[in-house]
């Protein structure tokens, strides 16, 4: 855990000095990514890990504002993209992995799987999938995204001023009583089995206080400072017990994959933005297949409206969970 900390907020704190975008989370992710595969061995005990979303979740409710129903309503459509895109992800990559790579059917659909890697690796078990393949294919897709997204969307999009940024901070009795009930809400819901359960919960309880015109602010800045480097040190603690040879060996793979399914996810984040008239930059990020976690933080850190984000990104995770198994069974089939 020491070395976990250490190298995460190192690696957030120069992140930040050197002005890159979406600074923790990156400095964090990189740090402890190469700390891992020095086989040093970081991990981020589940308390600290889930204390870190409550505070993700928090900055993201605050992001709700009065003319919210009225954005949701412009989101059908942006919903209804999202999951073409997490489709095509699915069978393009999948295809990519099987062809270029001789992957199994199972393996490379679950490889590919944009999101909800816990279970996703629970139906590689039941399918007799190669877990480590998964595994490490999963881990570079999000460590390729954490780390190459933000300056991609600062060439391409831009940095956005959602509602958030310009708010004032909340006292910290406000941001500690909100923090307790994200955490209370979240732990009920983790044993409910419910995908991001912190994250989902502190956008609730925040989000709900805001909209209600109970508080008005965000979380002081060191404190969502710690909830970036946290989430981008269990990003990068993920390679922990990777070898050097398996990632060397998988390392093409992955690149291939993440890159056909960060394009996909391109196209369909321009066609939404075209459309609706949004930011490509926050399309982007809500299309990208990332963790839940890590494109929250990134929407926050970027400046893009975080509750358009984090409703695309619980979407694709529970479009996934009911999809998966139907696809795996249907066209596939359980051996081949």
């Amino acid at each position: 855990m020491a070395i976990a900390l250490a190298a995460g907020f190192g690696g957030a704190l120069i992140a930040l000095v050197l002005g890159l975008p979406a600074a923790a989370l990156l400095g964090s992710t990189f740090a402890v990514t190469v700390v891992a595969l020095l086989r040093l061995r970081p991990a981020v005990p589940n308390l600290l890990r889930d204390i870190g979303f409550c505070v993700i979740g928090v900055s993201l409710g605050s992001g709700v504002t009065p003319d919210i129903w009225s954005d949701i309503a412009r989101w059908p459509l942006s919903i209804a993209m999202l999951a073409l895109t997490v489709f095509a992800v699915l069978l393009a990559c999948g295809l990519v992995l099987k062809t270029m790579f001789g992957s199994d059917t199972p393996t490379a659909m679950l490889a590919t799987s944009p999101g909800a890697l816990s279970y996703t690796l629970a139906l590689a078990t039941s399918r007799g999938a190669d877990v480590r393949f998964v595994m490490v294919l999963q881990s570079l897709r999000l460590l390729l995204i954490t780390m190459l997204l933000p300056p991609l969307i600062g060439y391409a999009g831009g940095l956005g001023d959602a509602p958030h940024v310009n708010l004032p901070h909340l006292g910290y009795g406000e941001g500690a009583i909100l923090l307790a009930g994200t955490f209370a809400l979240g732990t009920v819901m983790a044993r409910l089995r419910s995908p991001a359960p912190f994250i989902l919960a502190g956008l609730v309880v925040s989000g709900f206080a805001h909209g209600a015109g109970l508080v008005s602010g965000r979380l002081a800045d060191m404190v969502t400072f710690f909830g970036f480097s946290i989430t981008g040190t269990f990003i990068g603690a993920r390679f922990a017990g990777i070898t050097g040879s398996e990632l060397k060996r998988l390392a093409l793979a992955g690149t291939v994959s993440t890159t056909v399914a960060v394009s996909i996810s391109m196209v369909g984040a321009w066609t939404v933005s075209t459309l609706l008239d949004l930011p490509f930059g926050q399309t982007w990020v809500s299309f990208a297949p990332g963790g839940v976690e890590g494109m929250s933080s990134m929407a926050l850190a970027l400046g893009y409206d975080p509750v358009y984000v984090a409703t695309h990104h619980v979407f694709r995770i529970l479009l996934l969970i009911a999809v998966l198994p139907l696809l795996l069974g249907l066209f596939f089939g359980k051996g081949r």
